[in-house]
């Protein structure tokens, strides 16, 4: 077997070892047949749903305060079911314009109620995240809504701030469980999976237990975030394999050391291609601002266009795939998330110097 140096910016990497738990796994999961196959009011999927609880919880020392809650729909879902649970008739909807994905959760806000641009990057290319110190945020502000890591831009919130005003909700999709992070800052965190945390098909969310009773009531109850709260995650059938899936990545997490060594190994591994974008700024074009570069997602434009398709090309003949730019941008991208090896990044820089040496 051969695996690729896998890019991909989602679905993403995987770590190998749980791919070969679940390989193991798959026909048996210990009760004689397959998870795929258990029903998810069984003991055996409790044991699954309870063991992912719990190890999220240790893992990202979410307080009691907070529910967790597995989820469909992925985060455009939640573009959605935030303003439809608490964007109130006399209250307006904030959100910090960084990227693609927070023009989406806006768009569905406009359908539901009255919204504020409270800063927004857009004319610059998202190239960087909006300073707090701009932000404007209106008085009647039910939450203010961010994106914690832009992919298609390449750009991530090194710290969010305290004492706005509002609730505060991040969209972490792309860069959850990347570092350690306070979740007494936020009132709702939600995450499409199939970037940090495991394979598509189910979405995390955390939310404050006291917000949730303060939500609407006016619509259907799927929509509803308490009715999944109320329920402990089965209202309806769960995506069981992929929440099973989520729970071997977040024991991998801590047996490679928690968030703050996964943290570490995060910077090290963007170091070494933001390293040579550095020292060869002319050849390799960042289109991050410096104090907004991503860790997860690395952006970057060579001389010319016919370069980087060549560029493209020639990565797949050396295993590297997934580098392509996102359509909307062009360039280049590399998504280094938690799964991809330090090796794989290696192979990419090492790829980016002969490519460079090579081409100029």
């Amino acid at each position: 077997m051969t695996r690729y140096h896998n890019f991909s910016a989602g679905p993403a990497a995987l770590p190998l070892s749980v791919l070969e738990t679940a390989h193991g796994e798959f026909l048996d999961h210990g009760h004689g047949a397959s998870i795929l196959e258990t029903s998810h009011r069984s003991p055996e999927f409790t044991q699954v749903l309870d063991h992912a609880n719990g190890a999220l919880r240790e893992l990202a020392s979410i307080p009691d305060t907070h529910d967790i809650l597995w989820l469909q729909g992925g985060a455009s879902m939640q573009f959605a079911m935030v303003p439809l649970n608490f964007l109130k008739p006399g209250t307006t909807g904030a959100y910090v314009m960084t990227g693609t994905w927070s023009d989406k959760a806006l768009a569905e806000a406009n359908f539901v109620g009255d919204t504020h641009v409270v800063a927004s990057t857009k004319d610059a290319g998202y190239n960087a995240i909006p300073q707090p110190s701009t932000w404007d945020i209106p008085s009647n502000a039910a939450y203010v809504h961010t994106t914690s890591n832009n992919t298609i831009f390449g750009t991530q919130f090194a710290s969010f701030p305290s004492n706005l005003g509002a609730p505060l909700v991040c969209d972490m999709s792309s860069d959850i469980l990347c570092r350690p992070m306070d979740v007494n800052q936020f009132d709702l965190i939600y995450a499409g999976a199939q970037k940090n945390l495991g394979p598509a098909g189910v979405t995390l969310a955390i939310v404050r237990k006291s917000w949730l009773e303060d939500a609407r009531t006016d619509m259907p109850n799927f929509l509803r975030y308490k009715t999944h709260a109320d329920k402990g995650s089965t209202y309806n059938t769960p995506p069981v394999y992929p929440i099973y899936l989520v729970g071997k990545v977040l024991d991998w997490l801590m047996a490679n050391g928690g968030l703050e060594a996964v943290q570490q190994g995060n910077k090290e591994k963007a170091g070494i291609i933001y390293g040579l974008m550095d020292a060869n700024p002319t050849f390799f074009k960042g289109h991050a601002a410096k104090d907004s570069r991503s860790l997860m997602n690395i952006t970057f434009n060579l001389p010319s266009e016919d370069l980087e398709k060549k560029f493209v090309e020639e990565a797949k003949s050396h295993r590297l795939v997934g580098v392509k730019g996102h359509r909307s941008v062009g360039g280049i991208r590399a998504s280094i998330y938690n799964a991809v090896p330090r090796s794989s990044v290696e192979a990419l820089g090492t790829f980016m110097e002969n490519f460079m040496a090579a081409n100029s």
